[in-house]
């Protein structure tokens, strides 16, 4: 069945989300270490992007490194930077190509220099391309986003530059990593887990989930495709009843 015909081009989500899992048990099944696993996974990564992109979809965030991942074995976490400066390095040119900008939310700063500096020429070399945004979720956690916001908010109260009367549901949006995105309607779940580890915990409050127990490294365009006619056939109400939203 050819599933890419069945997506209505005129109900598509703005910003898919997706949290890549499964690398580790996927390579263990092989039994190969871990990192054959998240190697492995780049490939999923260059397929989704590129199916996303094709359709239209003009927002793909993908959940990369964690805050919590540092906690990781030292050689998996050390593997984990290395396969990022070299996969970076490799996909400029493709993304350049296409028309796909690279942008990362998260903090960055703590990334080891020669990973951050890659990430960074990548960002630069892609900034004016505008078919669609790839955003990485590095060394990023909700918890982390949410109280920088409120940091950064509550300085500006204290200079007087903002009134703590002003602060409201787009004040706060402002103020997080992702300003200027719109929330993702579709937040997709690989490996069979089904919970939301810390990820984007602000900007799901109304995307629709979806869960597969396909592991990452096998994740291809049909899964994707999948998962959009899913999305497509669900009704979202944001609070409504059904015949108001009719």
């Amino acid at each position: 069945m050819d599933l890419k015909s069945h997506i209505n081009r005129e109900k598509l989500p703005l910003h898919i989300a997706i949290i890549m899992d499964g690398n580790g048990r996927w390579a263990k099944q092989k039994g190969k270490p871990r990192v054959f696993g998240h190697r492995n996974g780049v490939k999923a990564v260059r397929e989704t992007t590129e199916a996303a992109a094709e359709l239209g979809i003009k927002y793909l965030t993908l959940y990369a490194f964690s805050t919590e991942n540092w906690n990781r074995p030292k050689l998996e976490v050390n593997a984990l930077m290395a396969l990022l400066v070299e996969t970076i390095r490799s996909e400029i040119k493709t993304l350049n190509k296409n028309g796909i900008r690279l942008q990362a939310i998260g903090d960055i700063s703590k990334l080891p220099p020669r990973s951050y500096k890659e990430l960074q020429n990548a960002m630069e070399s892609t900034r004016d391309n505008d078919r669609m945004t790839l955003v990485l979720a590095l060394n990023y956690s909700a918890k982390w986003e949410i109280m920088k916001a409120v940091k950064d908010l509550a300085q500006l109260v204290e200079d007087g530059s903002l009134s703590a009367n002003d602060i409201n549901e787009g004040t706060f949006a402002n103020a997080l990593s992702t300003k200027g995105m719109p929330d993702p309607e579709l937040l997709i779940r690989t490996s069979g887990e089904t919970r939301i580890s810390n990820f984007l915990l602000w900007q799901i409050a109304y995307s629709e989930l979806y869960f597969t127990p396909t592991f990452w490294p096998d994740f291809r365009k049909e899964d994707l495709y999948k998962a959009i006619i899913d999305y497509q056939q669900r009704e979202r109400r944001f609070g409504k009843i059904s015949e108001q939203v009719v």
